[in-house]
């Protein structure tokens, strides 16, 4: 049988030297796979940039950073960010309001109280929610959460960011209940004995100690939950309106700034015009904010692993 040798001089078997080019040529594929994903982000980046200086060259970054009013369609445009902003934040902010909590709460129960045979039967349940097509959810907040809201407090307007906000929190609990409930349940057993053992409740167990130990898991759980809802776009766009309104109010219509994008999708900017490659600037502004999101939260999490 011939043998070949290493690079250090060795001589190698026919087997090892096959298992040696089947190991080189996994490493190879592996690390082909791993650089789509960064070259894919490299070229997003570099078409929001490019495609952005179209719109810079002819809009300061001051005036739209600043700017309160975005009218790309009127005959003098405005081109302020605030409004999409505003819009974009209060949508969030409800979604987390309802998401982050229940979903934490669910993957807690799942984790440490529900015995297997109501596990089986709920978390089915769950993983539906997280398989509705996000412009069903856009159609429900229209018909069914509106028209509730509409009977609580008459000044709720028909396309508003509360009825969005809920349908989007709705929408994002399976996201997190699910994540928190895997770092919650991959805590080992030892921490949970430990604690009982030093006379902990099962609360104080699972809240103090189970969920601190989780903490890094649950955490990238909420980042995702909220990246999600800042970028969702087909319930925005039907729920919560295409009128872009400076305001915090949930209950009056406003657009965010994937709604906007949606909106020149569709053809209401002409192409090549400021309007068109506003939303290229648009875009650019919602990555470095999903992008500020993600370093702040692992900031969050390296303090509390010290911590901890």
């Amino acid at each position: 049988m011939s043998k070949k040798q290493n690079k250090e001089g060795l001589i190698l078997s026919p087997r090892t030297a096959r298992m040696k080019l089947s190991d080189t040529i996994a490493k190879n594929i592996f690390l082909f796979c791993a650089m789509i994903s960064v070259f894919a982000t490299i070229g997003i980046v570099l078409s929001l940039v490019i495609d952005s200086s179209g719109f810079f060259g002819k809009v300061s970054l001051k005036d739209f950073l600043t700017g309160t009013e975005w009218t790309p369609l009127f005959a003098d445009p405005r081109f302020g960010v605030l409004p999409l902003v505003a819009g974009t934040v209060v949508i969030t902010v409800i979604s987390a309001i309802i998401s982050l909590p229940v979903g934490l709460l669910t993957a807690v129960y799942l984790s440490e109280y529900a015995p297997h045979k109501v596990r089986t039967i709920i978390k089915p349940f769950i993983e539906i929610l997280a398989g509705i097509p996000s412009i069903v959810y856009g159609f429900f907040a229209l018909t069914w959460i509106t028209p509730i809201l509409q009977k609580l407090m008459p000044q709720t307007e028909i396309f508003n960011a509360l009825s969005a906000g809920i349908a989007v929190g709705i929408m994002t609990i399976p996201l997190v209940s699910s994540l928190s409930e895997d770092a919650l349940r991959a805590v080992p057993d030892s921490l949970r004995q430990g604690a009982l053992a030093l006379g902990a409740t099962k609360l104080e167990m699972s809240m103090g100690v189970v969920v601190k130990a989780a903490i890094s898991g649950i955490a990238a759980s909420f980042v995702l939950a909220i990246s999600r809802a800042i970028g969702e776009t087909m319930i925005v766009t039907i729920a919560a309106g295409a009128r872009p309104n400076f305001t915090l109010n949930p209950l009056q219509s406003v657009q965010t700034m994937t709604a906007f994008i949606v909106q020149v999708s569709q053809g209401d900017n002409p192409q090549g015009s400021v309007g068109f490659y506003s939303l290229f600037a648009v875009g650019l502004l919602l990555f470095v904010i999903t992008l500020g999101l993600n370093i702040i939260s692992n900031k969050i999490v390296k303090k509390y692993r010290y911590e901890l």
